[in-house]
């Protein structure tokens, strides 16, 4: 089974002023309680659980994806954009390619390739007999029709940036509607397809290549344009997963029914429910028994219901890090590309953005609102990719005399109680963060009142936190009324950071670019890199950049904590492909 992607473990520090604590919700009182409070460690939990009955063959698992705002409902890997809606196609999509615990790609998925570095070539070959849930056999058009949907010219999402398109010949014609066609994608048969790249990179083995199909039949006649809101996506989206949709209610559910002709082999349950649960009520919910799996459970409610009768607790590093991002420019739609526009950007100086990072105390922030199950994050590469991952990387530490004397040097003086810029202009800094869970107000106050005892003006967008979806509009529109926010990224099995830092990459929503970012992401992705010393320096060196211009300040890794029922069979968050622990052999074991 697929599981969301984010990462991991602990520190600890004092933040030293009442009026800190009392915004992280921790009155004086309360600091020694706090400080013998539980510390948890994700490795000391199972990944997979431990019962090991034979399912049954039957029965309706109850999945709950917790969340306080609805899933957008765009249910197609193509065209989909936030975390929500990802979990609920995985429920009736996969890849068809599959990768191993060191998140290179294998030849175990539907589709296998082979690479031939004499003339720069891949040849996909995609298994036979493969059916899309309304009977029609998919094709290796299908696999050639993703690139030729991400690439349109007429495409309005937030992919096809990356060098496993662009380094195809004739991509970048095509995108900008030069050509009718890509030129390096040459289809051979049903079943096989050869693509022609300028070069190798090393970032296609890990996560370069597109790993899913689309169904052109499905939507034949809808313009690409109008593919993200066609019915085909949000009203009756097929897949080649081991279930199907059967129906969904907008923004809360989806059910799913048995597909008796997957690929693989038999689904081992009759049916999935996955349904939205607000964060307030999935202990409860989880105590009473209304679902069998609570994906997307809030790390800070583990240590109150840790001793839950009827579930096991399992855990993982989570691929991802949560971060405040500085908005330094806009998007260019026309070029697409960032224009990074530093000189007229309130966030622009570099020694503003390290002030505030020294303002901050993520190591108490980990412990204090996660127990441990988040920790302090320094390197835009997580420990998920451990080899490029820079442990000794330097950041600027939680001091706040130094951020104070950062800001008088730079010529951010007090006029009363707040600073002004170094022009003597008033500075309001607007920061947008999203609601959800027991931690996301009084984290977000933490942060305001951090930067407020610097001198600086931090407030709310809008007065208050904002719902998903709609912080996520904001952020991607470059709204005026967003200076700064709060977000989150899960990394993907690949390490290369142009997908979310790239001059091209839609996800770049810091709107931060430069040359010598442009020559890094470059030399990650060069044959060069085929060596696995000089990639690592490479990245090493994009973190160095990275920590010394500051478009972002990476706050936390992550774990996730999973209940799951003890009836459920199969299941696993391990890292990795095993058919063992695949979507299809989930199931229920008999009641005792």
């Amino acid at each position: 089974m697929k599981i969301s992607l984010s990462s991991k473990k602990l520190m600890s520090t004092v933040l030293g002023t009442g009026v800190a604590l009392t915004v992280l919700g921790i009155g004086n009182s309360d600091v020694n309680a706090q400080e013998d409070a539980d510390v948890y460690d994700y490795a000391d939990f199972p990944q997979r659980v431990t019962n090991d009955a034979e399912p049954t063959g039957e029965g309706e698992l109850r999945v709950a994806y917790v969340s306080d705002t609805p899933f957008e409902g765009t249910l197609n890997y193509n065209f989909y954009q936030g975390a929500p809606d990802a979990a609920f196609i995985d429920y009736f999509d996969e890849s068809v390619l599959t990768i191993d615990e060191n998140q290179i790609f294998t030849q175990d998925g539907a589709l296998t390739f082979e690479l031939n570095h004499d003339d720069n070539t891949v040849t996909f070959t995609l298994e036979e007999g493969i059916l899309w849930h309304d009977g029609v056999e998919a094709t290796i058009n299908d696999y050639v029709a993703s690139y030729e949907v991400i690439g349109h010219p007429d495409y309005t999402g937030v992919r096809g940036s990356t060098p496993g398109f662009t380094l195809i010949e004739g991509y970048n014609d095509y995108r900008a509607g030069d050509a009718d066609s890509i030129s390096g994608i040459e289809v051979i048969d049903d079943y096989t397809a050869t693509f022609q790249y300028e070069e190798l990179p090393p970032s296609l083995l890990s996560g370069g290549f597109w790993s899913y199909l689309f169904p052109s039949h499905h939507y034949e006649g809808v313009e690409v344009a109008d593919m993200p809101d066609a019915p085909q996506t949000r009203e009756n989206p097929i897949g080649i997963g081991p279930y199907k949709v059967d129906s969904i209610t907008s923004g809360e559910a989806v059910v799913y029914e048995r597909f008796d002709d997957y690929w693989r082999g038999t689904p081992q349950l009759d049916s999935v429910v996955v349904q939205t649960v607000s964060p307030a009520a999935i202990a409860n919910s989880m105590a009473n028994g209304d679902y069998h799996i609570a994906s997307g459970f809030p790390t800070d409610q583990f240590p109150d219901v840790a001793d839950m009768e009827g579930v096991e607790w399992l855990a993982q590093l989570d691929p991802a890090y949560t971060y405040i991002g500085f908005k330094l420019g806009h998007w260019d739609n026309e070029a697409n590309e960032v224009v990074y526009d530093p000189e007229n950007a309130k966030m622009g100086d570099v020694n503003l953005r390290k002030a505030m990072w020294h303002a901050i105390d993520n190591d108490t922030v980990g412990e204090r609102f996660y127990n441990g199950l988040r920790w302090k994050a320094t390197s835009l590469t997580t420990p998920y990719h451990a080899t490029y991952h820079k442990d000794d990387l330097e950041v600027p530490e939680f001091d706040v005399d130094l951020a104070n004397q950062i800001l008088d040097e730079a010529g951010y003086e007090y006029d009363g109680d707040f600073r002004t810029t170094p022009e003597g202009e008033p500075l309001t800094i607007n920061f947008a963060s999203m609601s959800g869970g027991d931690t996301a107000e009084p984290l977000a106050n933490y942060y305001i009142q951090s930067w407020r005892n610097i001198g600086l003006d931090v407030q709310l967008t809008n007065g208050r936190l904002i719902e998903f979806n709609t912080f996520y509009d904001m952020v991607e529109n470059d709204n005026e009324s967003v200076d700064i926010y709060q977000g989150a990224w899960g990394v993907g099995t690949d390490a290369d950071p142009s997908g979310l830092y790239g001059r091209n990459s839609a996800f770049n929503y810091t709107r931060y670019a430069s040359e010598e970012n442009d020559e890094l992401m470059a030399k990650i992705n060069s044959q060069d890199s085929l060596d696995i010393d000089y990639r690592t320096e490479a990245f090493h060196e994009w973190q160095e950049l990275m920590a010394e211009e500051i478009p972002v300040i990476p706050t936390l890794y992550r774990a996730i904590v999973m209940p799951v029922s003890e009836d459920v069979v199969n299941y696993s968050l391990e890292f990795g492909f095993n058919e063992d622990t695949l979507l299809y052999n989930v199931g229920l074991s008999e009641s005792e």
